[in-house]
């Protein structure tokens, strides 16, 4: 099979519903996507769900990709959007409301063995986190969002963003400490 150079050749390639671009670029990214994913949500199996929907998602869009910024990046952004489409339904079906510390981007990809079992302890606490705590604070410490567009992108006040991360935060550190 042949192996392909570039992030053009990959997209153009998926352009013409090349299988082996198609799965080239998610043997490339899925682990690290599935990492975001996993941070929104609650379980394997859904994070399973908003990944896969979040690459068909990507594959449909593919052709509004402009290049400027790096595929990873794009493919970030839809993962990101797709997780928040999926909170924003399971809050409505379950009638959730949310009320009125920078944590390393790739958690999983530090040096040492203590970095590595520290940032997997990390994952999990927030993985327990409450639904409107984890997105918060996920779209803020991780992923590096300000309140105003955490607010926008969520339909809430900038205040409530700034109390649910708050929130979020003793709540983390609450457990950290036990």
């Amino acid at each position: 099979m042949r192996k392909f150079e570039t992030d053009r050749e990959l997209i153009e390639g998926c352009l013409n519903n090349n299988r082996a671009c198609q799965k080239s670029i998610y043997d490339r990214f899925s682990s690290k996507m599935f990492g975001v994913c996993m941070r929104y949500t609650n379980s394997r199996e859904e994070a399973e769900d908003v990944l896969i929907e979040g690459f068909m998602k990507f594959y449909t869009s593919l052709s509004s990709y402009r290049y400027e910024c790096s595929l990873e990046n794009w493919i970030r952004r839809i993962m990101i959007n797709n997780a928040i489409s999926h909170f924003r339904a399971n809050a409505r079906k379950a009638h959730l409301y949310l009320e009125d510390v920078y944590v390393e981007t790739d958690l999983y990809h530090s040096e040492s063995i203590l970095d590595k079992a520290a940032a997997k302890d990390m994952m999990a606490l927030i993985q327990k986190m409450p639904s409107g705590y984890k997105v918060i604070f996920n779209l803020f410490a991780v992923e590096g969002y300000s309140h105003k567009e955490i607010a926008e992108q969520l339909n809430i006040t900038e205040s409530t963003s700034k109390s649910q991360f708050l929130r979020a935060r003793k709540w983390l550190i609450k457990r950290i400490e036990k």
